[in-house]
């Protein structure tokens, strides 16, 4: 049971981290060029969306150990 609080703890952290990295490379991308590279609900999405798929995938592959 402690290992899978590790698991979680670690798991949102590194989805926080690149959640905030997606959207900071957008934005900054953004910022860079004279036209818009993606729009503001797509920034959001993306940098949501990505790292919860990659949380669900990291613990389906953690669970089947």
């Amino acid at each position: 049971m402690g290992n899978e609080k590790i698991f979680w703890i670690f798991g949102i952290l590194q989805s926080i981290s690149l959640g905030t990295i997606i959207f900071l490379v957008f934005r900054s991308l953004n910022m860079i060029s004279e036209v818009e590279v993606i729009g503001l609900d797509t920034q959001i999405l993306l940098s949501i969306l990505f790292p919860v798929f990659l949380l669900i995938v990291e613990y389906l592959i953690y669970s089947k150990e």
